[in-house]
């Protein structure tokens, strides 16, 4: 199942994304967590070092390597650098799997020890000096745009990805890519506003949206959200001593984590996947392929000097049963 955390800047998305890996791994899971957040603090909230998570490979410096291997021996794809973020896989494509080993796991993934388990982190890398007057941060969440293109995954396997913040998610396609949208939320009118964005943008495109009320101190805290989002707000986290320590880098066991916020985790992964039936692969390509042919046009085929369109194959459905070419 892909997982998708979102929010405004603050509101403890990322705090949420790790706590949610860390019971995903804690069940047994296996786990592709993705920081597509610019300001990369997923490595950190899972208890990695500052020097650790900056050494962490970064997916956007590698997207040759990304390209040249989902290329694969796809006909219509001339070379990989024709390849942009939405380019759709087809026949000849390799795929990714989440409990596979892959090129790009190699080359953007690390195991990350949590509590006798663990999850393969992947980060989009932050945005530097380097980039300032000549890039733009959605260069770089292009590299997990176009892995989340080629990825299957199944029931009990999960990619969780903690987005950018506020609504830079809608600067491409990528907000389509989940099964279950997580929008992290405040008890303020700040706080929901992401989410009157987000629901205004989502509704065109079938994607599942639930609101997790954070930061909620008192059942005021939660009748104002109720009020804000309706039936959206699915599950609602307080104080938690277990993170104050976390965030002082002296994280306890995770089984001390407690009860109400471990019942809220239970929620979530429920509603998760309760997802999975719902799948339609069918429109899930079909989305990938309108947002490929609308950044074609444009900016893909100029400065490719390619036509993107041909990418496109119409006979291609993406799907759990889609074999991997060698």
């Amino acid at each position: 199942m892909k997982i998708a955390f979102v929010g405004k800047g603050g509101s403890g998305k990322t705090t949420l994304s790790s706590l949610f890996i860390r019971h995903l791994v804690a069940a047994g899971r296996p786990v592709v967590a993705i920081d597509a957040d610019i300001n990369q603090h997923l490595g950190p909230a899972l208890g990695l070092e500052e020097s650790e998570a900056a050494a962490l490979p970064a997916m956007g410096e590698r997207l040759s390597l990304i390209k040249d291997y989902l290329r694969g021996s796809n006909p219509r794809i001339a070379s990989a650098a024709t390849m942009i973020k939405t380019t759709p896989p087809g026949e000849g494509s390799r795929l990714v799997r989440v409990r596979e080993p892959s090129p790009v796991y190699d080359a953007c993934a690390r195991p990350v020890e949590l509590d006798g388990g663990a999850a393969r982190l992947m980060v989009t890398g932050p945005f530097t000096d380097a980039d300032l007057g000549v890039a733009c941060y959605h260069s770089k969440t292009g590299a997990v745009e176009l892995f989340l293109n080629h990825l299957v995954d199944g029931p009990d396997e999960y990619v969780v990805v903690d987005m950018t913040a506020g609504s830079d998610s809608f600067a491409s396609g990528m907000f389509t890519r989940f099964d279950m949208t997580f929008l992290v939320a405040e008890p303020t009118r700040k706080g929901v506003s992401v989410y009157r964005q987000y629901k205004e943008y989502a509704r065109d495109f079938g994607v599942a949206l639930k609101v997790v009320g954070n930061k909620v101190q008192a059942q005021d805290d939660i009748d104002f959200l109720r009020s804000e989002v309706g039936d959206d707000l699915l599950v609602t986290v307080g104080h938690s001593d277990w993170v104050r320590a976390m965030e002082k880098g002296r994280p306890p066991r995770f089984d001390l984590l407690e009860e109400a916020n471990a019942h809220a985790l239970h929620t979530l992964r429920a509603a998760a996947d309760a997802r999975h039936e719902a799948r339609d692969w069918e429109r899930y390509t079909r989305q990938m392929v309108h947002f490929h042919l609308k950044n074609a046009e444009a900016w893909g085929n100029e400065r490719t000097g390619a036509d993107l369109a041909a990418q496109v194959d119409p006979d291609f459905v993406l799907g759990e049963s889609v074999a991997t070419p060698v």
